[in-house]
């Protein structure tokens, strides 16, 4: 009897260590590459020191398919998620999120307009922009007009796979206004434009699809320039890379954390995302990668030499586009179809 009440009160024992394990943990999914580094710096461990909680980190290329297996299987491993603007307005819509809890929306009230959604939240904001290998070309590039120049400025081209993005940059290379890029694309004949465009230059791409592809392919010599996440190629600046950037004709927007639905750590997973939108955190994300902070205080902190070098930076957006997020939501899965078929066609 006495057996049987010891081994009782170990298998309780172990149980209660397991779950207390598993409580004390959750799973963070993101984009990988330098962000990743910076975050992990500046946000995952700061908060196990702060809360205890560890942050298991993963990262993924921006697909959906996995988490949508798991969420029908109903075991869910991932507890946050980073996301872009269209992809978490239209996983919201298809409940891959959870809408975010009322006394998280209340604390969120004090992050730069366009940070708070129904399932997201902001952690901060980045430029898809046209970067080249500075110390090889003779002549510095300005434009996506002279990234579709093949004769004046010879080499390979880097584009992120997919339609988001290269149908703006293609029209915007063959002469069309910024502010009219999505009034033209909402069009067949914009949409024809566009892709016929990108038919011109398709021999000279190499497409990629992780954010620290482009980096690597301009520094290994399989290309000249490439578009690229902005905060990337400024931290290569920084190390000494000679890599430029064009903010001309850039793309910005919010990546967001989101809590997939089926997450067995709900509580836990807001408690990290408060604490990634605290001033002190998102201060020292932006001084350690320049991207642009969503807390007021954090942004109004910042050395101005530092600001300066932000997507944020007024001189920066000037001839930028804001992200067409209603323009991808309503036509986005239509156009990533045309451009998978685009793509496969020899």
């Amino acid at each position: 009897m006495c057996k049987q009440i010891l081994c009782g009160a170990l298998m309780l024992a172990c149980t209660t260590v397991v779950q207390s394990l598993s409580a004390a943990q959750i799973n963070v999914v993101t984009f990988g590459g330098v962000v990743r580094e910076a975050q992990r710096d500046t946000l995952f461990r700061p908060f196990r020191e702060a809360s205890g909680t560890l942050v298991v980190n993963g990262s993924y290329n921006g697909s959906f398919d996995k988490l949508r297996r798991m969420q029908a299987m109903e075991h869910v491993t991932w507890d946050v998620l980073e996301v872009e603007s269209p992809e978490l307005h239209r996983g919201c819509e298809d409940g891959l999120f959870l809408p975010l809890s009322d006394a998280l929306q209340v604390e969120a009230r004090d992050l730069v307009p366009g940070a708070l959604r129904p399932c997201g939240v902001g952690t901060f904001v980045w430029s898809m922009a046209l970067a080249y290998d500075a110390g090889r070309l003779s002549q510095a590039p300005h434009s996506w007009a002279d990234f579709w120049d093949v004769q004046r400025f010879p080499g390979g081209r880097g584009l992120r796979q997919g339609a988001k993005y290269n149908l703006e940059f293609a029209l915007l290379a063959d002469g069309v206004p910024a502010s009219e890029v999505y009034a033209l694309l909402a069009t067949e004949a914009g949409v024809e434009r566009a892709f016929a465009k990108l038919e011109q230059l398709r021999p000279h791409i190499r497409w990629w699809q992780a954010g620290e592809e482009p980096l690597r392919r301009l520094a290994d010599g399989g290309m000249v320039m490439s578009s690229a996440y902005s905060g990337r190629i400024g931290v290569a600046q920084e190390q000494g890379v000679k890599v430029g950037l064009v903010w001309a004709g850039s793309i910005y927007d919010f990546d967001y954390w989101a809590i997939p639905r089926g997450s067995a750590n709900r509580e836990e997973a807001e408690r990290f995302i408060r604490f990634a939108s605290q001033a002190q955190q998102q201060q020292a994300f932006a001084e350690r990668i320049p991207y642009g902070p969503v807390s007021r205080e954090a942004v109004a902190s910042l050395a101005a030499e530092r600001a300066a070098r932000l997507p944020t930076a007024a001189a920066n957006m000037r001839d930028a586009l804001p992200m067409g997020v209603d323009f991808w939501v309503e036509h986005g899965e239509a156009l990533e179809r045309r451009f998978e078929q685009w793509l496969a066609r020899r």
